[in-house]
């Protein structure tokens, strides 16, 4: 019973990363489900099973918060379907560990690049306009394919892409996201059912971990449609450095005392922008709440 509880908790908690920040579902669960002695085919399979009903949730969640973008959504989604399908079944056998490296590396300069736009600016401007096909078919493609080969990735691919992109505010992007990645987790699912079969699933593993993940989906949606968007951005420009340092550093090879070190002190730096960032936009909140009220009692004064 206490194992059962554990992946159901480890499900929980990685929604609720995921609902929050745009990833975390897929790399976080798969990692436990191999550790645990499952194949990565078969903990990935485990996984866009489980996130049917994790992603169904969270992309409810998400659209009655207002944080789903539609037109993105359309433009996204098919594209991160097929790529999901393809990698499940036609490319699976295909080893993908040559390139993590070169794609961790792209996508941590993204995370840099996303954690100082938001922290730079107290007020961040949007481009106009929503991101075009052009842009979005490849980039869903790419994730889906990602997502599938490597038991999760659709998050931490697209959310930086769009992100730096900067034509979606950092809670439309993760909820839209969100929304897409139900489609991709189903067509995934097909993939590896016609590759697989049902013998290699645990449904012990798959029912708790998925419950646990749809309990989470709503709290997830309410954190990231709550949070400002210069800490959203803060957030989840930090997330995507943490994950990606990881991946280069498992990649060449970095001592696990070494590893550690370094994941402490960016785990220590990036909590304390977050702190600093949520306290300047307290003070700018008090600042404005005193200015407002001061304005108040002028005018009544002069009535």
């Amino acid at each position: 019973m206490l194992p059962l509880l554990l992946i159901a908790l480890a499900g929980f908690g990685a929604q609720l990363v995921d609902g929050s920040l745009g990833m975390g579902y897929g790399l976080t669960s798969s990692t436990l489900l191999i550790a645990i002695g499952l194949s990565p085919a078969a903990a990935s399979a485990s996984v866009h099973l489980a996130e049917i009903g994790t992603t169904a949730a969270s992309a409810i969640s998400h659209a009655r918060m207002g944080n789903v973008d539609k037109t993105v959504l359309r433009r996204i989604a098919l594209p991160g379907a097929i790529g999901a399908f393809l990698g499940a079944t036609l490319l699976s056998g295909l080893s993908t560990q040559a390139a993590r490296p070169w794609a961790s590396a792209l996508l941590l300069i993204l995370g840099i690049y996303v954690l100082f736009r938001f922290l730079r600016h107290r007020t961040v401007a949007l481009k106009k306009g929503r991101p075009g096909t052009r842009f979005l078919a490849p980039l869903g493609l790419i994730g889906g394919f990602v997502d599938a080969t490597g038991g999760g990735g659709w998050g931490p691919v697209t959310t930086p892409a769009l992100l730096a992109n900067g034509r979606m505010a950092p809670n439309r992007v993760i909820g839209t996201m969100n929304a897409a990645e139900f489609l991709v987790a189903v067509a995934a699912s097909i993939g590896f059912l016609i590759g697989l079969g049902t013998s290699a699933l645990n449904w012990q593993i798959l029912l708790p971990l998925m419950l646990g993940g749809i309990l989470a989906a709503p709290l997830g949606a309410w954190i990231a449609h709550r949070l400002p968007m210069r800490v959203m951005g803060v957030a989840v420009g930090g997330m995507i450095i943490f994950t990606n340092s990881l991946t280069l550093m498992k990649a060449f090879g970095v001592p696990s005392g070494t590893m550690t070190a370094v994941l402490i002190g960016i785990g220590i730096a990036w909590a304390a922008l977050v702190i600093y960032v949520v306290r300047v936009h307290l003070a700018g909140r008090r600042a404005g709440a005193a200015a407002v009220s001061a304005e108040t009692v002028s005018a009544a004064a002069s009535a």
